[in-house]
C-alpha cells in the first residue's frame, strides 16, 4: 500500500514523464493535491486467482495378486484368509507329497483335509510353484475330499507349463470320465510331454480317436522308456481290439479310463487310496463326531467337556493326578496320558498344577527336535498354516497308527495355540479314545 506522504512525488515523476512522451499532447492538469487527512482509497477487489491446474496423474491401475496353488477354495470350511501368514514353503514343499501318499489317523485326515481346502494366499514363494496345486489337489484326494480336489485343479494356474500339475488335472478328468478334457490338457502341455506318463497318456488319446497306427507307435515308444506290465495288458488288447486284457486296474485315472474303454469290471479291482475318493463322487466329507463312551471310563471326566467342546478345568486335572497315584501302574500310566493329553487344550496352569504336571514320567515323542521346536514356535506365535502343516508332518510319519504320546500332546497344544481348536480338540479326543 502507498504510503499517503508519498503520492505527490510519484504523480509528479509520472506527469513529467508524460510531458517528455507526448509531443503535441494536450497537458493533462494536475490533480488536485490530496487531503492529507483523508483516508487511503481502497484497493480494487482481486480478481480470482485461477485455479491450478490439476496435475495429469494418469488412469491409477491396482493389480491384483496373481493366484497362487492355494488361492482356489476347494469348499468353505471357516479358516480365515490369513491361514498361510508366516508359513514356510519348503515345509509346505516337504509336507504335501507326504500327505498326499501316506494315510492319516481320522483326526489328521480332518485336519488335512480343512487346511487343505481353504482358500488363501499361499506362503510367499508359492506364486513361483505351480507343481504346489498339484500337490494340494493329490493331497485332498488321498484324504477323501474328492470335491474339493476338483475345485482346485479346474482353476489352477499354469497346468500348461507344468507336467506334475498338468498330470493331475488330465488324472482328474479321467477318473471323472472327461477323456476329452484329458486329451485337451495333453495337447497343451508345453514343457515335460516326453514324459513316460504323456506318451501313455497320448497313445490312449489316439486308440481312442480310432488312430490305431499312430497309437502303436507311442505305444513302443512308452514302452522302451519305462516298462508297465499293467498298462501293456490293457493297452495292447486296446490296440488291437481282440484279446483277453485280464482284470481291470485302478491304480490310476488313467487305468481306471482304459479299464471302462475295454468294458471291464472296476468294482474287483482294488483302487489306490486317490482313485477310491474320486470314484466315490464329490461330497463334502462328514466332520467326526465325539463319542465319550467309546473313552475308558477312568476317563469320562476328561472325554466330556472336550466333546462338548468346553475347557477342562485345572481342578478335574488335579483331582485326576492325585487319583491315578494310587492306581495299578497300567491305570496309572493311561490317566498319565490322557491327563497330558487334555491339559495341551487348557492353561495356563497355577505353580502347583504346573508341578505336579512336570512330575508326569510320561514318555518324551518320537519325532525330531527340530520338528518338534518348530511346531512348538508356530503355535507360540499363532501361525495356523505353519502349525497345521508341521502336525501333519509328525502325523504322516507316524501313519494311522497315530503318533506317539509326547508326540500327540505336543500338536494338540500347538494347534490351540495357533487359533485351530476344533482340530486340537478332535486330535485329543482321539489320543483319549486309543488309550486302552
Amino acid at each position: 500500500m502507498i504510503q499517503p506522504m508519498l503520492r505527490p512525488l510519484i504523480f509528479g515523476l509520472a506527469l513529467a514523464t508524460l510531458a517528455a512522451g507526448g509531443a503535441g499532447a494536450q497537458p493533462t492538469p494536475p490533480p488536485a493535491p490530496p487531503d492529507p487527512q483523508a483516508q487511503p482509497p481502497l484497493p480494487p477487489p482481486p480478481s480470482a486467482a485461477p485455479l491450478p491446474a490439476p496435475a495429469n496423474q494418469g488412469v491409477q491401475v491396482v493389480g491384483l495378486a496373481a493366484p497362487d496353488a492355494f488361492t482356489t477354495p476347494g469348499r468353505d470350511t471357516g479358516l480365515p484368509p490369513t491361514l498361510w501368514t508366516g508359513a514356510s514353503v519348503k515345509t509346505v514343499r516337504a509336507v504335501l507329497p507326504l500327505v498326499a501318499a501316506r494315510p492319516l489317523t481320522p483326526a489328521g485326515a480332518q485336519l488335512a483335509r480343512r487346511v487343505l481346502a481353504t482358500g488363501a494366499v499361499g506362503p510367499e514363494g508359492a506364486r513361483q510353484d505351480p507343481g504346489l496345486a498339484a500337490a494340494r489337489a493329490e493331497a485332498l484326494l488321498m484324504q477323501g475330499d474328492a470335491k474339493a480336489a476338483a475345485a482346485v485343479l479346474a482353476h489352477a494356474p499354469g497346468a500348461d507349463r507344468n507336467a506334475e500339475l498338468a498330470q493331475a488335472v488330465a488324472e482328474a478328468d479321467l477318473l471323472a470320465g472327461d477323456d476329452a478334457g484329458a486329451c485337451n490338457t495333453a495337447r497343451a502341455l508345453t514343457d515335460g510331454r516326453d514324459e513316460p506318463y504323456w506318451l501313455k497318456l497320448r497313445t490312449y488319446c489316439q486308440v481312442i480317436a480310432g488312430q490305431n497306427a499312430q497309437a502303436q507307435l507311442t505305444f513302443e515308444l512308452a514302452n522302451a522308456q519305462a516298462k508297465d506290465p499293467v498298462f501293456a495288458r490293457l493297452m495292447g488288447a486296446k490296440i488291437a481290439g481282440a484279446g483277453n486284457p485280464g482284470a481291470a486296474s485302478a491304480r490310476n485315472g488313467l487305468d481306471v479310463a482304459l479299464s471302462r474303454s475295454l468294458g471291464l469290471d472296476l468294482a474287483a479291482a482294488k483302487p489306490a487310496p486317490a482313485v477310491a475318493a474320486a470314484l466315490a463322487g464329490p461330497t463334502d466329507p462328514a466332520p467326526l463326531t465325539f463319542d465319550p463312551t467309546a473313552v475308558a471310563p477312568d476317563l469320562a471326566v476328561l472325554a466330556e467337556p472336550l466333546a462338548r467342546g468346553e475347557a477342562i478345568r485345572d481342578a478335574v486335572l488335579a483331582a485326576l493326578i492325585e487319583t491315578e497315584a494310587t492306581a495299578d501302574p497300567k491305570s496309572r500310566g493311561r490317566a498319565q496320558a490322557g491327563l497330558l493329553i487334555a491339559a495341551a487344550m487348557s492353561g495356563p496352569f497355577g505353580p502347583e498344577l504346573r508341578g505336579q504336571i512336570a512330575a508326569l514320567p510320561t514318555a518324551e515323542g518320537k519325532a525330531p527336535v527340530g520338528r518338534a521346536m518348530a511346531l512348538e514356535a508356530a503355535g507360540q506365535q499363532h501361525l495356523m498354516g505353519e502349525a497345521a502343516m508341521l502336525s501333519l508332518w509328525i502325523l504322516a510319519d507316524a501313519g494311522p497308527a497315530g503318533p506317539a504320546i509326547g508326540d500327540r500332546v505336543r500338536i494338540v497344544r500347538a494347534l490351540h495355540l495357533a487359533g485351530l481348536d476344533a482340530d486340537a480338540r478332535a486330535i485329543a479326543f482321539e489320543g483319549l479314545q486309543g488309550l486302552k
